[in-house]
C-alpha cells in the first residue's frame, strides 16, 4: 500500500496543474513524467491527481469542464488553501520544486531576481524575491493559456511574449495571480494595452483609442494597428478572461 500524499507533493502536483492545459494532463506528458520522477510517484498517480484538481476548478466549471472528483477530497483542501491565498501556495510550491531539482530558489530564477537592490535582507529580501518569482510563475501560466502564442498575432517567440495583466498588478492584490487577469501578447500590444491605447469588448474584440486612431495617416499606424481593429483574440485553452476585468480596463485605464 502506498503512503499517503504528503504536503510537499500535493502542491508540486498542483503547482504542474495551473501550468498545464486541461487536455495535457496524461501520464505520457513529459511533464508529468519529470513531476512523477521527482516525488518518487508513478505518471498515471500524477496525472490522476493533476485531473482531480480540475474538479475543483471553478474556471473550468464555468466552462463545462469537468475533472474526476472520486478521490480528490484532499485535493479540494488545497485548492481552496491556494485560492485564499495564490501568492503563498505558489511560493511555497516553488521552494520545494527547487530543491527537489537540486537548486534553491534563488539560483532557479537568478535572472528574474538580478536587479533586486543589494544590501536588502530578511522580510525585506524574501518579500522582493518572491514577487519576482510569482510574477515569473504568472507569466508562465498565462503563456501556457495561450500555447504560448501571442493570442492577437499568434507570434511564437517567448522573448516577444508578455503576460500582460488586465488589471495592473499594483491596482488589486488579490487578483493579480489569477490567470483569469491575464492575455499574451506580444510586446508592442502589451504596451499599448497596459497605456490604454488598445482595449478589448467583453466578447474579446480590439478597440482602438481615439488617441491612436488620431495618427490614421502615419505609416506604423496602417502597418500595426488597423489590421488589428476589431480583430478576436484566439481562444485560451483553460482559463478564460473575466470580462469584468475587461470592463475595469475600459473605465480605468482605456483612453477612449
Amino acid at each position: 500500500m502506498r503512503d499517503l500524499w504528503t504536503r510537499e507533493e500535493m502542491i508540486l502536483v498542483l503547482n504542474l496543474y495551473l501550468k498545464m492545459p486541461f487536455g495535457k494532463m496524461d501520464a505520457k506528458n513529459p511533464d508529468v513524467i519529470h513531476m512523477a520522477k521527482i516525488i518518487g510517484r508513478t505518471p498515471n498517480a500524477v496525472a490522476l491527481r493533476l485531473v482531480n484538481f480540475a474538479s475543483f476548478d471553478p474556471i473550468l466549471k464555468k466552462r463545462g469542464i469537468s475533472g474526476m472528483s472520486h478521490g480528490g477530497k484532499k485535493c479540494e483542501e488545497y485548492w481552496n488553501e491556494f485560492i485564499n491565498d495564490r501568492e503563498k501556495l505558489l511560493f511555497e510550491s516553488e521552494k520545494i520544486l527547487a530543491l527537489k531539482e537540486g537548486t534553491t530558489i534563488e539560483k532557479k530564477y537568478e535572472a528574474v531576481i538580478k536587479d533586486i537592490p543589494q544590501g536588502l535582507t530578511g522580510e525585506t529580501k524574501i518579500r522582493h524575491v518572491k514577487t519576482r518569482v510569482n510574477q515569473n510563475i504568472f507569466r508562465q501560466i498565462v503563456l501556457a493559456n495561450y500555447d504560448c502564442k501571442c493570442a492577437l498575432t499568434g507570434i511564437d517567440l517567448p522573448e516577444l511574449l508578455v503576460a500582460s495583466h488586465i488589471i495592473p498588478w499594483s491596482e488589486n492584490e488579490k487578483e493579480r495571480l489569477n490567470p483569469e487577469n491575464g492575455i499574451c501578447l506580444s510586446s508592442l500590444y502589451d504596451k499599448a494595452f497596459d497605456i490604454g491605447l488598445i482595449s478589448f469588448s467583453n466578447d474579446r474584440k480590439v478597440l482602438l483609442s481615439t488617441k491612436l486612431k488620431s495618427n490614421i495617416e502615419k505609416e506604423y499606424y496602417s502597418a500595426y494597428f488597423a489590421p488589428i481593429e476589431g480583430k478576436k483574440l484566439i481562444e485560451p485553452m483553460k482559463y478564460n478572461i473575466n470580462t469584468k476585468f475587461l470592463e475595469w480596463h475600459r473605465d480605468y485605464i482605456f483612453k477612449r
